[in-house]
């Protein structure tokens, strides 16, 4: 790498932070001026507080089960000393949630460069209707372009005859061709024809969409189910990965969305879409700490190139950034 190379690639971490952290400023001001006037005429750390601080991170949808292990973990920090500036709470509440983030760390799912090393890549792609699971495949398809590789794209929304075409239009943004069938085809068998197609064109990455919605849960789960089976016909440890993209913007909803799939999928990595103009960025915590999943993406504005890799001290940093 030269040079040049790496002062474009510090200027890329920088600008990308940036926007991470335009992104998060709804959830910034909803959590951090209520923590600042929760703060007002106290010189400690005492159960009135704490109380408020719980009541503040429920609100922010953290969640209940996360913010209580926040809560005893900043009791345990604060047991010596419970004198504390609203500066010095700010760095130990930052500390903590960090560690919490970090804790379910999975190295070999979030770092990119397992891509290299597998081909072709395949990404099942699931989640219900809404939550930008095609603007999600729009966008990785055209992060791997970028990267220089070949990448095909499944229309396996058979259900809807709109996320065909919009799947299309995507692929076409982004220089990807597009393998589909008509509205009413069998799900897996797009899928089959997908991961053939991209053997025999020597792609790189494979991205399948999914249905969101079909009659009833457990209707969409056994589809989803049959496509892993039939995939793996043709590449017996595809998919390599299953994102389930879950949007910030509905704040619990999206933690009941990820137990239906977890139970019936096999989700290895998420994406969280929208954090952008919501206040429910505090989401992203409980979602990490309570699934275990690491997120991998996340959507930061409606652009194509508004998918980054989740940086979890980054996002931590954004969150409490002045």
């Amino acid at each position: 790498m030269g040079l040049f190379d790496v002062f474009k690639n510090k200027e890329q971490k920088l600008e990308a932070a940036q926007k991470l952290e335009q992104s998060l400023e709804k959830t910034k001001t909803t959590l951090f001026s209520r923590l600042g006037k929760a703060l007002v005429g106290k010189s400690k750390v005492d159960e009135s507080f704490l109380d408020e601080l719980e009541e503040i991170l429920v609100s922010s949808d953290v969640g209940i089960e996360t913010t209580v292990k926040i809560i005893e973990r900043l009791e345990k920090r604060v047991s010596k000393d419970k004198y504390l500036n609203a500066a010095e709470l700010d760095l130990i509440l930052k500390d903590e949630i960090q560690q919490l983030l970090c804790e379910h760390d999975k190295p070999e799912i979030t770092d990119i460069s397992s891509i290299d090393s597998i081909k072709p890549y395949v990404i099942m792609v699931v989640g219900v209707n809404g939550v930008g699971k095609t603007t999600t495949i729009g966008k990785l398809a055209h992060r791997f372009t970028t990267m220089g590789k070949k990448v095909m794209i499944g229309a396996g929304d058979t259900f809807r005859a709109a996320a065909i075409d919009q799947i299309k239009i995507w692929g076409e943004r982004s220089g990807v061709p597009v393998i589909s069938r008509e509205m009413g085809s069998d799900p897996a068998s797009v899928a089959y024809d997908t991961v053939q197609s991209a053997i025999a064109k020597d792609i790189d990455v494979v991205i399948l969409d999914t249905a969101g919605r079909l009659h009833n849960k457990v209707n969409l789960m056994n589809e989803l189910e049959k496509v892993d089976r039939v995939i793996k016909k043709v590449i017996p440890d595809a998919p390599h990965e299953t994102v389930l993209v879950l949007d910030a913007s509905t704040g619990q909803n999206a933690i009941e969305q990820a137990k239906q799939f977890i139970k019936s999928t096999k989700v290895n990595t998420l994406a969280i879409t929208k954090l952008d103009g919501t206040a429910k960025g505090g989401v992203v915590i409980g979602i990490v700490d309570q699934f275990k999943i690491p997120i991998k993406y996340i959507g930061v504005g409606e652009k194509i190139e508004d998918l980054q890799l989740f940086d979890k001290r980054v996002f931590v940093d954004s969150l409490f950034s002045s």
